[in-house]
């Protein structure tokens, strides 16, 4: 492969390609799991798990019934890992390195949450009894210390036109507006977030 001569290679090389996040983007990211984060959560049956070993990094898909992925507090979430393949890529990640990032759709809901933090797993015979489903345990349950939380926006989903003009997020999920005024405490109205930036996605595309 010859060199690219147009190659990247420096973050300030790179920061020059690419205005500056407005200030809300930066004062987003919040430290911990909010009541309406945890609604989210709660509602969300499906989740991307991201994690990088000796073996090199994994994106890893991990789904149930709504809810499958469980606030134990404002700092932690509970995974139960669910029948696979067995090749159990992220966990051994984990083990390796215990960084992590998740990402939670929402079924028509162009909003996603991200969270990154720090795993640990656990093979705790009551925790996996707890969480058996149609009688059968998981093997191991991903205990997640939460360090940042925030919502992304909505245009790659919007381009991508990943959900159907039927599909509705459920009726007590937060709107992205009201994850946003919990994240920034308040300096972003909820309102004025899901009724007059939130419509303007639809225009600012590409």
């Amino acid at each position: 492969m010859t060199a690219d001569p147009h190659a990247v290679t420096t973050p300030e090389a790179l920061a020059a390609l690419y205005a500056p996040p407005r200030e809300m983007v930066l004062k987003k990211v919040a430290d911990r799991i909010d009541p309406r984060t945890a609604r989210f959560i709660a509602a969300s049956p499906f989740c991307l798990l991201s994690t990088a070993g000796a073996r090199g990094p994994h994106c890893t898909p991990r789904g149930d019934a709504p809810g499958f992925v469980q606030v134990v507090d404002e700092k932690t979430l509970l995974i139960p890992d669910r029948r696979g393949n067995n090749r159990i890529d992220a966990l051994r990640d984990i083990i390796d390195n215990p960084a992590l990032a998740l990402l939670f759709l929402l079924p028509g809901m162009g909003e996603t949450l991200r969270i990154g933090g720090t795993g640990r797993i656990t093979a705790d015979p009551a925790l996996r009894a707890q969480h058996a489903v149609q009688g059968a345990e998981p093997a191991t349950l991903l205990l997640v210390e939460v360090q940042e939380v925030f919502m992304q926006c909505a245009r790659a989903l919007v381009r991508s036109k990943l959900w159907g003009q039927r599909d509705r997020p459920p009726a007590e999920a937060p709107t992205g507006g009201e994850l946003l005024e919990a994240h920034t405490k308040g300096l972003l109205d909820a309102r004025e977030y899901d009724t007059v930036l939130a419509p303007k996605y639809s225009g600012m595309l590409y």
